[in-house]
């Protein structure tokens, strides 16, 4: 397989709202930033592991567990609907700018924990291997249908999709007789660079999919998460990817998580 030169992509702003300080929230042992880290750089798929975070604090504990952070993102690219396309291209045109160009990419967000090393292995020959391919992104099959979801209309419910067979509507079937679906999460997702230069998006036209099995694409998004990843790593039921740096020092405080 014809070798390319990749960059991991971390992003890590410190501003989320639903877990305060999420990203460098300790889990087993190790801020949760230090697994995604960990895996990236064991996978072997990437030339480098870069880190984009507003926060010096954070620049700290990612370069302690082996990251890179070559300079922070701007306050302007770190706003609650900051859309990804923005600190992406920011980061990358540092780099660019420091002599380091890279042929494809991948964003990696530190809220998917359990992803492997192997499991990013197994998406990047899987994108490598496709001709044609813009992008690939990480998905699983959907818990909760959209053909049982619903929008409203003054005092009255509308099905989300008004589509299916007349003599049996979607939203009265039962979920194996309905078309499957899929859903993104946010384990990963991997793109040629021309792709986001070429349209100024992450994604293009052409996606690959990427199916996650078990915890791979579990995501830590809210104080419930947090609790059920606690446990799943005390149950031994998902196990994190293995950390080779010393926990980071206690002295650094993260607020406490709401």
């Amino acid at each position: 397989m014809t070798r390319f030169r990749t960059v991991a992509l971390v992003p890590a702003r410190a501003g989320s709202k639903r877990v305060r300080h999420k990203n460098v929230a300790p889990l087993a042992g190790h801020p949760l930033l230090a697994y995604t880290i960990a895996a990236a750089r064991a996978s072997g798929v990437f030339d480098a592991v870069v880190v984009s975070t507003d926060s010096e604090r954070y620049a700290a504990i990612a370069r302690h567990y082996g990251a890179e952070v070559p300079v922070l993102r701007p306050e302007r690219l770190a706003g609650d609907t900051s859309p990804d396309i923005e600190w992406v291209e920011h980061m990358l045109d540092t780099l660019e700018a420091g002599g380091r160009a890279f042929e494809a990419f991948s964003i990696l967000r530190p809220t998917s924990p359990f992803r492997q090393p192997a499991t990013i292995e197994r998406a990047w020959n899987t994108f490598a291997a496709e001709n044609g391919a813009d992008s690939l992104r990480a998905v699983e099959k959907c818990r909760q249908h959209p053909a049982k979801m619903w929008i409203t209309r003054g005092n009255r419910l509308l099905p989300l999709l008004p589509f299916g067979p007349e003599e049996q509507p979607w939203h009265s079937s039962q979920y194996p007789s309905l078309p499957l679906v899929y859903v993104q999460n946010a384990s990963l997702e991997m793109a040629w660079t021309r792709t986001l230069r070429g349209s100024r998006t992450i994604a293009g036209v052409s996606i690959v999919p990427f199916m996650t099995e078990g915890f791979e694409g579990f995501d830590d998004n809210h104080s419930s998460d947090w609790h059920l990843a606690e446990l799943l790593v005390a149950r031994g039921d998902a196990v994190l990817p293995m950390v080779q740096a010393p926990a980071y020092p206690s002295d650094l405080e993260v607020d406490d998580r709401s």
